[in-house]
């Protein structure tokens, strides 16, 4: 296995996990095929340029796009996705037709050409709130919104070309992830760049709202490992193990920007927002894996990060489509 593709590797893990791939196996060959939609980015990859790693512009939704380089790999690690539950409420349809639609593109040609693996990057919430204790992969999925609810249907798609048709499927399944290259329309990142301007916080209802935190080097790690030895058919959580309040988030934030409390607004809570996610990772550490990032030192390089590149967000943060989706969401929470 020394030829991989990564979908929506322009996007923030994608990214990050070419990076990773690329740096820990030097006889790998890594292509990249990104639709370049508003959340993925060029930049991202800009540091990357060399002869062990090619770049498809494509869209998995797309037959033609996809088929040419699944047949020129050895596994595929699926990143595409629409991703961000406050654009899936506003706009649920591109949802539906990449998470689901596209993966069935994707695994489709997977099955056609015979790859070695495929891993599907999934997502916690699937499995929706979850008031006590942690989610086991086996838990029933109970999505409540359509973002998470197209990731449900993609996850039961892939298991379901492991059982019929023997195709060799992994699944990941990550807890709120974070760190350089996310699109800061995201919570950490558009907190952290807002609060650089001095602009508002929007603070969805009381703030209480518990995420698992998860550093995204953390989050390559544990795919790159199921990708290389989890068993076919099986899905994996990826948690940080560090349960944070929204609120509490927003005030580390600050205080490593030694920016004011008065900062934060408080606005009507985003429809059907899962209160709590946990995932056990039990299934996963059996493998060897352990999150190697603490949360407060990975937050603060975090914020770092996006300090020391404002030349990167302030040119997504400019363009027409984030502009365009801010000002409609944001609009109708006043």
């Amino acid at each position: 296995m020394k030829r991989i593709l990564v979908t929506g590797g322009a996007g923030f893990i994608g990214s990050n996990y070419v990076r990773y791939l690329l740096s820990k196996y030097p006889d790998y060959f890594v292509t990249v095929l990104d639709a370049l939609t508003y959340a993925g980015n060029l930049d991202n990859l800009a540091d990357l340029s060399g002869p062990r790693m090619g770049f498809i512009k494509g869209d998995i939704r797309n037959r033609e796009d996809v088929d040419g380089p699944v047949r020129d790999t050895d596994a595929v690690v699926n990143f595409a996705a629409e991703s961000f539950v406050d654009r899936s409420i506003l706009e649920p349809d591109a949802f539906i037709t990449t998470d689901v639609l596209g993966t069935f593109v994707l695994i489709e040609a997977a099955k056609k050409h015979g790859v070695e693996r495929f891993l599907h990057v999934s997502t916690d919430e699937v499995y929706g709130d979850i008031q006590e204790g942690s989610s086991l992969e086996t838990a029933p999925m109970r999505p409540n919104s359509p973002y998470s609810a197209s990731k449900a249907g993609g996850d039961l798609l892939a298991r379901s070309y492991f059982v019929t048709y023997g195709l060799p499927v992994v699944i990941t399944r990550g807890s709120n992830t974070y760190g350089p290259y996310q699109h800061p329309e995201k919570l950490i990142p558009l907190f952290v760049t807002n609060a650089i301007d001095d602009q508002p916080l929007p603070l969805y209802g009381d703030g209480k709202q518990v995420r698992d935190w998860l550093h995204v080097l953390d989050h390559c790690s544990g795919i790159d490992l199921v990708l290389h030895s989890g068993q076919p058919g099986e899905a994996y959580n990826i948690g940080g193990g560090s349960e944070r309040t929204n609120i509490e988030i927003t005030n580390l934030i600050l205080e490593s920007l030694g920016k004011p409390t008065s900062l934060v607004k408080h606005v009507a809570d985003r429809p059907g927002h899962d209160r709590r996610y946990s995932v056990d990772t039990t299934k996963l550490r059996a493998l060897g894996w352990r999150p190697e990032h603490p949360f407060e030192e990975g937050l603060r390089e975090t914020v770092e990060w996006y300090r020391a590149n404002q030349s990167w967000w302030r040119k997504t943060k400019e363009q027409k489509e984030y502009r365009r989706f801010s000002e409609a969401w944001y609009e109708r929470k006043r």
